[in-house]
């Protein structure tokens, strides 16, 4: 049997009632305390759209590219910029997420700014029986810790930007606060604020 992302091209998917809804829990690696969020999405979610969801959740703002790599297969935005990373990128654009995590797939992972490297690691903690009134649409659940902040530089540049807002003595303290616009609170997280946010992309 094919892999799911052996064709190059799909068609938009028709809209269609969901038949299970994934639990989630994303994290970024590299850094702790562990920044992470826990999501419900319905399998009826494109990749594309479950790309803004885990952005969102996570506090990013797309302003970067991303790809997806699920059960051995790479799912790309521009694949025909990948022709020489093996595995060759597929399209994204087309597929759902419940076409591509079949029962013995457990995780996955996201990375989001090619320049500063950030991976998630996506772990499917439950399949569940999709409930109209609790779960159909995406909803964050719980997390901990805030995003770092777009073009930090990394998790070597983001230690940095922390070590520098922490220390009012640090050369750089004042050029990273204007940077940041102000305080930074690496353990901020608001779950009413992202679940405003993911309802904005419906």
């Amino acid at each position: 049997m094919s892999h799911p992302g052996s064709s190059t091209s799909r068609k938009a998917p028709r809209k269609r009632s969901p038949e299970l809804v994934y639990q989630l829990h994303v994290s970024l690696e590299e850094l702790r305390p562990l920044i992470w969020r826990r999501l419900w999405v319905p399998d009826t979610l494109t990749l594309v759209k479950l790309d803004r969801v885990i952005q969102t959740a996570m506090g990013w703002t797309n302003s970067h590219m991303h790809e997806f790599e699920i059960d051995g297969a790479r799912y790309t935005m521009l694949p025909d910029e990948y022709d020489d990373v093996d595995p060759p990128g597929l399209p994204e654009r087309g597929w759902r997420i419940g076409d591509l995590l079949l029962d013995h797939v457990e995780r996955f992972t996201h990375l989001y700014d090619f320049g500063d490297g950030w991976k998630h690691e996506v772990v499917i903690e439950a399949r569940l029986e999709p409930d109209e009134e609790h779960n159909t649409w995406p909803l964050c659940l719980a997390g901990a810790n805030a995003c770092p902040p777009e073009d930090v530089g990394g998790v070597g540049g983001y230690m940095e930007f922390l070590h520098a807002m922490r220390d009012p003595r640090h050369d750089e303290h004042r050029a990273m606060w204007r940077w940041a616009g102000g305080p930074f609170d690496p353990r901020g997280f608001d779950v009413n604020s992202v679940n405003r946010a993911l309802a904005r992309l419906r």
